[in-house]
């Protein structure tokens, strides 16, 4: 029998991702109460490999979030990530205008950007996509109707990115000005959003010491810092981790070689110098980009390609997933595994909710939420999702609140009404100008018992 350890995991704080797989499935992962485990509370979609998810990205917003999904299909869906409805959706070909290829080019970058408007119905997105080809596409649309035609709001800019290779990644700072792209025989360049032109291309670094030229190939690149759009970790597909800095030089200030796998994924930490870094083989790492040291590898080895990383903008935990179809939830400061759940599909991305709360509803509190939401306002579970946006358990519990004291209001309206029908008052003289009926109802306990042995005592007499 082989040896097997097992990692105690202590579980996660309250805590929301969204999933994408090979399969075209969006999944909804909540962690409920103060510690708890992940669970699938919710899946969108029907299953389908031709309609694989290659790349998302998510609009993290307190009010009117969004999420866009690139297929392989070529279609790019914008749902809404509360409920899963779909509010738009664009062809890459309309995009891109690539007449010229006979088959369906892959989405190798996809960010959203701002949005304009504050109505969900009529609000507008802007979003970038680069297809492996190298064609980069800005474009805005508006939201609220699936249809692709209509969703062609206008036309989109297009520029070449590069003349050969394949772009494999890409990258938006904070500011969302600069857009950096890369991949196999792409050197990393950063484009300016606004005029659509190249403002630095990187260089190769020179030959090693026996005279061995590494080809260029990226496979994942960040900026290091949202602020700061002059410093790029980039990842390798010869095991190595890069920094640039475009103020300085063409060619990389720092080079890491880590293990013996490709990177595949480069994240950025809060403090604008950790970067978290994950390999083919399923090692996941930080290292402080300011000295190029390794800070350490996270407990527990995953099994398989770590594809997606995702750091919770709040909370110290960062999500990772692969194809060894697990979701893992990470402490970023001891390093250790906190939680992880099978999804059964190949992962290909993984996104967090930061406005996400499971915290449980108390008698006060809901109180005061049923006297903010307004009954004739609320007429199905759409609205209802809109209007808050806690844990699923939460949300049944408002609605199971709201219905009960609409039947609690029925029932004392039909009490008054049955009140106004009946008289309340009776004289002693009309009774025999009552209706039996009536009578009957006016008659109290005492009454009723000596009718009752007048009764009797007729018959025993006759």
């Amino acid at each position: 029998m082989p040896r097997t350890t097992t990692v105690e995991c202590p579980g996660c704080p309250p805590i929301r991702a969204l999933t994408t797989d090979v399969l075209g499935l969006v999944k909804v992962v909540e962690v409920s109460g103060k510690i708890g485990t992940p669970k699938v509370v919710e899946t969108w979609g029907p299953p389908d490999a031709s309609r694989s998810v290659v790349t998302a990205s998510f609009a993290d917003r307190k009010t009117n979030p969004l999420l866009a999904v690139a297929r392989k299909n070529g279609l790019v869906e914008f749902l809404n990530p509360l409920n899963g409805n779909a509010l738009a959706t664009v062809t890459v070909k309309d995009c891109v205008s690539s007449s010229n290829s006979t088959e369906d080019e892959l989405v190798a970058g996809l960010h959203l950007l701002g949005t304009k408007g504050t109505e969900l119905s009529s609000k507008s997105s802007t979003f970038l996509m680069c297809t492996e080809k190298g064609k980069a596409c800005l474009k805005s649309i508006m939201l609220g109707d699936a249809s692709p035609d209509s969703s062609l709001a206008d036309a989109p800019s297009t520029w070449n990115v590069c003349g050969a290779g394949n772009v494999l990644c890409s990258s938006v700072d904070g500011a969302e000005n600069f857009a950096l792209f890369g991949g196999k025989g792409v050197e990393l360049n950063v484009w300016d959003l606004e005029k659509c032109s190249k403002i630095w291309t990187a260089k190769s670094p020179p030959c090693n010491s026996l005279g061995i030229f590494s080809p260029t190939w990226f496979t994942a690149s960040t900026f290091l810092s949202k602020d700061d759009h002059r410093k790029i970790a980039a990842g390798t597909n010869n095991r190595q981790v890069r920094l640039y800095d475009i103020s300085a030089q063409r060619r990389p200030v720092i080079s890491i070689n880590f293990r013996e796998s490709p990177i595949k994924v480069v994240t950025e930490d809060l403090d604008g110098y950790t970067v978290y870094v994950g390999t083919g083989c399923g090692d996941l790492a930080s290292f402080d980009m300011r000295t190029g040291k390794l800070l350490g590898c996270f407990v527990g080895k995953c099994s398989g390609s770590i594809r997606s990383i995702a750091r919770h903008p709040k909370l110290p935990i960062i999500a990772s997933c692969g194809l060894d179809s697990y979701l893992r939830f990470w402490d970023t400061k001891t390093r250790q595994l906190l939680s992880a759940v099978f999804l059964k599909q190949h992962l290909t991305s993984v996104l967090l909710d930061s406005h996400f709360s499971s915290e449980e509803i108390e008698p006060a509190d809901q109180s005061s939420d049923l006297q903010a939401i307004d009954h004739s306002e609320v007429e199905n579970d759409d609205e209802l999702l809109l209007l808050t946006r806690k844990s699923k358990t939460s949300r049944k519990k408002v609605q199971n609140k709201i219905k009960a004291e609409k039947i609690k209001r029925e029932s004392q309206y039909d009490e008054m009404s049955d009140e106004d029908d009946e008289p309340t008052t009776f004289d002693a003289d009309d009774d025999d100008e009552m209706p039996a009926t009536k009578r009957k109802k006016t008659l109290g306990g005492k009454e009723k018992n000596v009718r009752l042995k007048q009764k009797k005592s007729k018959k025993r007499i006759g």
